[in-house]
């Protein structure tokens, strides 16, 4: 909760800039946010509305699910002749060294465009900042009608306990989270760390949201029991061979990748079912898996050198923007050997996506809170 964060501002390898991926997740789960909502508000008037966006990050992804939510709360009040919602109070959260500042700083243009567009005037739209990890109460009780959390939950709370860094055994050398090679007790205690922040999430969203509320969470998991198939870890398979390759040349201490384990998991539907149903406050309305290209879907073809490059460089841009944070507290790297690291992770990315065309699992689920 220290460490990471999106990069932040608006340069090269800002996440404003390489969020592309996380903007096609948004997009594939607005159908399932859509309905979430509309049949939240069906034969219901909601004079001030709770809305809550856990994972907000910045960028211009932070504020686009926000104006979906109201765009159609506006069209079931056209629909129905009659206004639903009064007022809108919104929460955007992440943690505390989010760049919450980038966001703010859109806000003007954001309260414009809702004025001109919809209508709506300021007095109607409360937004606020609500930092702190979602893996806990973060508003009062029944305080909230709507939650949305898109690409935040695949991340843990911690990295699992017996992994953390400064642990006496080394037991996943030479990689940066579950792999084919990885014991079973790291796979275990994943499965485990995932389990306890997973229902604890549940939990605390159970006592926020009013009965009738609805969530709609979307994050990356897999379509496999197995948590060691390609469309789980292998993106982190590869920037593992990166760190390698620098680590064979000094230039990075070899010990400090076996001892770096990634606070992040990607569950199969299975687990996710096990931890709503034992928790008991929600039913479960949807839940399905999308696949999601690596580089978020642009039009290139692999197969040429160029191709093979750019589709890498993409890939390796986006995983910078979410993992650098992390990198540079663990690894201690300097600037210049952060480019080459992320320059060698595109080269080794292109190459394996012109062989096989490996893809992200992204999960989407609706959610009643049940009283």
């Amino acid at each position: 909760m220290q460490v990471l964060h999106m990069n932040k501002g608006n340069g090269d390898t800002s996440y404003a800039k390489n969020s592309t991926v996380q903007s096609k997740i948004i997009s594939i789960g607005k159908p399932i946010m859509k309905e979430a909502v509309l049949e939240m508000l069906c034969n219901n008037v909601i004079e001030s509305m709770g809305i809550a966006d856990l994972g907000c990050s910045s960028g211009p992804n932070s504020l686009s699910v926000i104006s979906e939510i109201m765009d159609t709360v506006e069209a079931a009040n056209r629909l129905l002749g009659r206004r639903l919602v009064s007022e809108f109070r919104v929460f955007l959260n992440d943690l505390y060294s989010n760049d919450f500042n980038n966001i703010f700083m859109s806000l003007p243009a954001f309260y414009d465009r809702l004025k001109e567009e919809k209508g709506l005037e300021f007095e109607s739209c409360f937004i606020l900042g609500a930092p702190g990890s979602f893996y806990g109460r973060l508003f009062p009780t029944n305080s909230l009608h709507f939650v949305h959390s898109s690409s935040s939950l695949h991340w843990l709370s911690q990295v699992p306990a017996g992994l953390e860094s400064n642990a006496l055994k080394r037991l996943n050398k030479g990689k940066l989270y579950i792999s084919k090679s990885s014991p079973q007790g790291v796979v275990d205690a994943y499965l485990l760390q995932f389990r306890n922040d997973f229902s604890l999430f549940i939990k605390s969203r159970s006592r926020e949201l009013v009965a009738g509320g609805r969530m709609v969470l979307s994050f990356m998991g897999r379509s496999s029991a197995d948590p060691t198939t390609e469309n789980s870890c292998y993106q982190w398979e590869l920037l593992a061979q990166a760190i390698m390759s620098l680590a064979r040349e000094g230039r990075i201490e070899e010990e400090k990748l076996d001892s770096f384990n990634a606070p992040y998991y990607a569950p199969c539907t299975e687990e996710i079912k096990d931890e709503i149903q034992k928790e008991g406050s929600f039913t479960i309305d949807r839940l399905e898996a999308f696949e999601i290209d690596w580089d978020g879907g642009a039009v290139t073809d692999i197969h040429t050198p160029h191709g093979k490059l750019s589709v890498g460089r993409r890939v390796a841009k986006t995983i910078r923007a979410v993992a650098e944070s992390m990198l540079e507290s663990h690894f201690g790297i300097e600037p210049d050997v952060m480019d080459d690291l992320f320059i060698r992770y595109g080269d080794i990315v292109g190459t394996h996506l012109s062989k096989s065309r490996t893809k992200y699992i992204n999960l989407v689920m609706a959610l009643t809170k049940k009283w």
